[in-house]
């Protein structure tokens, strides 16, 4: 593996044992072909439909990156076979309000808004939002306004407790999405 990360790795990138199975034959292959997983959700969408979210190491995904990991992930899964019956198979760049799934997300997407939600409560509340400000030890930083605080705080939420999160879509975060995007 090129130093991709695997879903060992983020219990968010693939929450359920199947899609675990799945992430877990393919991120391999996809590492293999300089992609990153992102996410791997299983949904009864269209019958059923098998959703893969990746993207390269900068961040980017064209539509041909896309095409070229769709041909080799079906090829394995019809070798695999970890799916029972007919599904379809959707590979697409995460986009501009994209899920994060991996500390290196919240570190990539520091200073931008995000909404947060964890399994367990913390302080009463499972919701969270506000600017995200990194990840460090474990926790994803974020700065909220706080109740009895006169200026927002940074509260550390538990990696591991995330059950999901995303960006908000601003127009801030839909300019440094332009920034970002391949040219030519």
């Amino acid at each position: 593996m090129n130093g991709a990360e695997t879903p060992v790795q983020s219990h968010m990138i693939a929450t359920g044992a199947l899609e675990r199975r799945i992430a877990g034959l393919i991120a391999p292959l996809a590492a293999d072909m300089g992609y990153e997983l992102v996410r791997v959700h299983l949904s009864g969408a269209n019958g059923r439909t098998l959703q893969i979210m990746a993207e390269r190491p900068d961040g980017t995904m064209k539509v041909e990156d896309c095409e070229e990991l769709s041909h080799a992930v079906s090829a394995l899964i019809d070798v695999e076979d970890p799916l029972d019956g007919t599904f379809h198979l959707e590979v697409s760049s995460p986009g501009i309000g994209r899920p994060l799934t991996r500390p290196k997300d919240f570190e990539t997407w520091a200073g931008f808004e995000a909404k947060i939600e964890l399994s367990e409560p913390l302080a009463e509340r499972k919701r969270f939002r506000g600017l995200l400000q990194g990840f460090e030890e474990g926790e994803v930083l974020l700065e909220m306004d706080v109740e009895g605080y006169d200026e927002p705080q940074v509260i550390g939420l538990p990696f591991a407790q995330m059950r999901e999160a995303k960006l908000v879509m601003t127009d801030a975060l839909i300019e440094e999405s332009l920034k970002r995007r391949p040219h030519g």
